[in-house]
């Protein structure tokens, strides 16, 4: 068996996004200097953020990470969709780094090996462990958080294919147990509808983002099962809903909204992005 290496060689630099570190700062700090947000009326817990190629998605996420801009935070839990086949429903990285254009950010081994010591009450879910992955949707997050965070921080990568409700909140929990007593960031990443034309593609998004609002998990998945709405990471949603409410967050707020017609002109066929942060507020 080959010796896996220690660090996480990108699949999409240079293609979702400029491989060029000076450009790529300078694309990202463009994005952010364009957002500006609401009154947010607390702390923020955690972030909701597209995955898509910058090019599409990037200006959207930047109003997620405008939002935690100049924070620091020992640990980021970045939860994502797997968008390949595997028998197992949640994942983790065997990798000791991921690799950006901005250089290595470490992964919490540590921390991953506590959690696939821990058996999942109840269930007989497991998370294993995988290298050379190609998943880009947790990927696409690491330089936006490079850029936004002060200092440098270590990441805990999940990655969730077909979950229900009772099993993100029971992965949750376990989440919880590890990182209650650490500076921790939650990123949800997500997109939203897929190649309907814009109209519907509206209906859909806009009725998923309240749905999201209303901070259910149960609400989300009956969204997408009726097919009123739709998430590509919906499992990473629900998990980061369950976990930023333990975390004592209390409302969702919904930032941005947009689709990819905006950058290619072409709206009969568009993915849905939205950005919004978990925010724990006061009185």
């Amino acid at each position: 068996m080959n010796k896996i290496t220690p660090t996480r060689p990108s699949p999409i630099s240079g293609y979702w996004y400029s491989n060029d570190p000076q450009i790529l700062r300078a694309e990202i700090n463009t994005f952010l200097s364009k957002v500006t947000l609401p009154d947010l009326g607390g702390n923020i817990i955690g972030l909701i953020a597209p995955h898509a190629g910058y090019r599409y998605s990037g200006q959207t996420a930047a109003y997620a990470f405008q939002s935690v801009r100049d924070r620091h935070f020992d640990l980021v839990v970045i939860l994502s969709p797997f968008h390949s086949y595997h028998p197992v429903p949640v994942l983790t990285s065997a990798h000791e780094y991921y690799q950006t254009p901005f250089g290595k950010i470490p992964v919490d081994q540590e921390l991953i090996q506590l959690l696939m010591s821990q058996k999942i009450p109840d269930s007989e879910m497991k998370i294993v462990q995988i290298a050379y992955d190609e998943e880009h949707s947790l990927e696409i997050e690491l330089p936006f958080l490079q850029c936004a965070l002060q200092g440098d921080f270590s990441i805990l990568p999940i990655m969730v294919r077909s979950i229900n409700p009772q099993q993100s909140e029971l992965i949750a929990g376990q989440l919880y147990e590890l990182i209650k007593d650490r500076n921790v960031l939650i990123v949800a990443s997500t997109d939203l509808s897929h190649f309907y034309p814009q109209i519907v593609a509206e209906r859909l998004d806009q009725e998923m983002l309240e749905q999201i609002r209303s901070f259910s998990t149960k609400n989300v998945y009956q969204t997408e099962r009726n097919g009123k709405g739709y998430a590509c990471g919906l499992g990473a949603v629900m998990i980061s809903m369950a976990l930023t409410q333990m975390q004592g967050a209390n409302k969702i707020e919904i930032l941005n909204y947009s689709t990819s017609g905006a950058e290619t002109g072409d709206f009969s066929s568009v993915v849905g992005y939205g950005a919004g942060v978990f925010v724990q507020s006061g009185g």
